[in-house]
């Protein structure tokens, strides 16, 4: 076994918020949070992964180096870690996460918070002009938080986690709000009065337009705030931010990794918006943390048929459960057991879970970081 796959191994940890485990490994390690060049701290519930590939994007067309750590991944763990536009490579995630499995010793360490010190130490070795660091869960008790950002910036925010973060909106605010740190700015996204007036933040952007629009202008306000904005080519666009598996569109196959209500209701939005009157089969998966009547309600009115599949992911609901599920909302919904899509009618939206996002890009070969590996859904036929 790897380093990196004993590392990944460390799921059996479940998630435990709280920055005392994350700060031992880090000071076992020389503190390299602390070294990781310009820090831009995102935290958010829908959007922020987005806006990381859109800011990461933009610092590298005015020539800064850039790492860039986001979660999840679709299919490979690399995905995770970015320098440059590019994941970054086996052996220089091996060389960090063997590091990190070194000073492991005593600590019940989750998965997330040693894949987060394996990022520190990458950026640290790279020598990043900037390293955009997204939050896993929350903000306040994130692993990410022990970093010291020159700005942190906050996306839309909705339900989502509500075991862990609250049931409120206004709790939730409050979790992602902890990664802000005294003198340092907060840009905060489009959101509605009960997050800002919880938040009260020291910057605010108010923009129209779809989720994608939102986040393109958060984007370009923190590169204002960072002072490097005039720093762009004058031919600069938007087009080298990608960000796979968000309202992507293949032949007659839509795919988005909507996976709680507020990104089912922007995905909903963006359909009514550029495709008025479409009726779409529904190709749905979903993991059992995840609110999927909710879900599954505000994309009724989109579909009327429904194809119930179990994802990869161990947290996944079975296809059969799901199905009633989707029964129990309208749908005509039925277990989906072939695993070909070119069997199933009309324009079709795969949606529900980011794994299924990235499983669906990869059977419709449309993974844009390497070849098809094999069919994930080899198991369904």
């Amino acid at each position: 076994m790897t380093a990196l796959e004993s590392l990944l191994a460390r799921s059996r940890f479940g998630m435990k918020p709280g920055l005392d485990a994350i700060r031992e490994i880090c000071h076992r390690l020389g503190d390299p949070q602390l070294e990781l060049g310009k820090v831009v701290h995102v935290a958010g519930t829908n959007g922020k992964g987005q806006t990381c590939a859109m800011l990461d994007h933009a610092l590298r067309s005015a020539r800064f180096s850039v790492g860039r750590y986001t979660s999840p991944h679709l299919l490979k763990v690399n995905e995770r870690f970015f320098f440059n536009g590019r994941m970054v490579d086996d052996e220089t995630l091996e060389r960090a996460a063997s590091r990190v499995e070194e000073v492991l010793t005593g600590l019940e360490a989750t998965y997330f918070e040693a894949l987060t010190a394996t990022a520190f130490l990458v950026f640290r070795e790279l020598k990043c002009d900037y390293a955009i660091l997204e939050t896993g869960l929350g903000g306040r008790l994130d692993a990410t938080n022990v970093c010291s950002p020159v700005l942190t910036v906050i996306t839309k925010v909705g339900l989502d986690h509500c075991d862990w973060l609250g049931d409120t909106v206004e709790a939730i605010a409050r979790e992602k709000a902890g990664i802000r740190k005294p003198g340092v700015a907060l840009l905060l996204g489009e959101n509605d009065d009960r997050v800002r007036e919880t938040i009260k933040a020291d910057f605010e952007v108010k923009c129209d337009g779809d989720f994608v629009e939102q986040n393109r202008a958060l984007a370009m306000k923190a590169l204002e705030l960072l002072g490097v904005k005039d720093k762009l080519p004058a031919d600069f666009d938007w087009g080298g931010a990608v960000w796979p598996g968000r309202t992507e569109q293949i032949g007659r196959f839509l795919v988005d990794g909507a996976h709680n209500p507020p990104g089912a209701e922007a995905l909903v939005a963006w359909l009514n918006k550029n495709r008025p009157g479409a009726e779409y089969s529904l190709v749905f998966g979903a993991c059992g943390d995840k609110n999927v009547d909710a879900v599954l309600e505000i994309l009724r009115p989109v579909a009327t048929r429904a194809y119930a599949v179990k994802t990869r992911n161990p947290r996944s609901i079975e296809a059969e459960e799901l199905a009633g599920k989707m029964r129990a909302h309208g749908f005509e919904a039925q277990a989906w057991r072939t695993g070909k899509l070119e069997e199933i009618p009309g324009p079709v939206l795969v949606c529900g879970s980011l794994f299924l996002a990235g499983e669906a890009l990869e059977v419709l070969g449309a993974y844009p970081w390497g070849e098809i590996r094999n069919d994930p859904w080899e198991k369904l036929k």
